[in-house]
């Protein structure tokens, strides 16, 4: 066989090596994790106390759907017993609402008075609430945005209050109300509650009464047999984790939207047992 017959075999056998190599190394590379929420996701409003913006507010009244009103799309239940208080929640569109994102912001909102072109005589001048972001307001792309079917579809920034807290700031007859809002520091009594349900090695966390800006991006878990462990968030402010943590203490790691970071320590005990809530530390506000 002559030379250059073995350098062409030599060539083709280096070639199909190479391949091989290449295509082995490409299948054998894991998939990044999913993240719950895509990089092209809306932003949320900003995570800092902010000045003011333009919005829209409509009310419910106790005729409504009160379980909806009570339950909320973020998780929290009764939102009276958890210390948000009926009257002090509010359901915001999709835009402001961001997937549940927003659950737990608190914004002060007030009646437009200045430089719009309707009847003044519907806001209660001088006047502004505080309500915490606990529901959601589902968009009716059955009406465009401008019509009163389409209060809550993108791109509209619509609040929808209890009307105790609507009849704060305008006169509920005014109906779809121009409104001014900001986000504010939330004040709240006691520490941040964890709320642990599951089953198994699956375990699900509400984290609920979170003072500060309000807000959770971040959440890990340690037992007293594990590292640190990140947290998925489920829905609104629930997280939830696959991992065998019973019978041993629960610490939680918790960042805020604006990048505070609370740590509690042992804040479940060895005994802990799903269903039951716990209290650890709280942020400022």
């Amino acid at each position: 066989m002559s030379q250059r017959v073995l350098i062409s075999i030599s060539i083709y056998i280096i070639t199909l090596q190479l391949t091989s190599s290449s295509t082995t190394s490409h299948y054998s590379s894991p998939s990044p994790p999913a993240t719950p929420f895509s990089e092209s996701s809306p932003e949320p409003p900003s995570s800092t106390v902010s000045d003011w913006l333009s919005a829209h507010a409509t009310y419910y009244s106790a005729t409504d759907d009160t379980r909806d009103a009570v339950d909320g799309a973020c998780g929290y239940g009764d939102t009276h017993r958890d210390g948000y208080g009926i009257t002090a929640s509010a359901a915001l569109s999709e835009t402001l609402f961001v997937r549940g994102q927003i659950c737990g912001a608190c914004f002060e909102l007030r009646c437009l008075e200045e430089d719009v072109p309707f009847d003044r005589r519907w806001c209660v001048s001088g006047k502004s609430i505080v309500v915490t972001a606990t529901n959601f307001c589902a968009p009716n792309y059955g009406f465009d945005a401008e019509s009163e079917g389409g209060h809550c579809n993108p791109p509209k920034q619509h609040f929808v209050l209890p009307v105790e807290a609507f009849e704060k700031i305008a006169i509920w007859k005014g109906g779809n109300m121009p409104v001014k809002y900001r986000r504010i520091k939330c004040i709240r009594e006691g520490g941040m509650r964890f709320t642990i349900t599951g089953s198994g090695i699956f375990n699900s966390v509400l984290i609920s009464n979170v003072g500060g800006i309000g807000d959770i991006v971040g959440v890990k878990v340690k037992g007293s047999r594990t590292g640190w462990i990140s947290m998925g968030r489920n829905w609104g402010q629930n997280w939830h984790v696959n991992a065998l943590l019973q019978n041993q203490p629960l610490s939680f790691e918790v960042t805020s939207s604006d990048g505070v970071t609370i740590t509690s320590y042992n804040v479940a005990p060895k005994n802990w047992s799903f269903g039951q809530t716990f209290e650890g530390k709280q942020f400022e506000s």
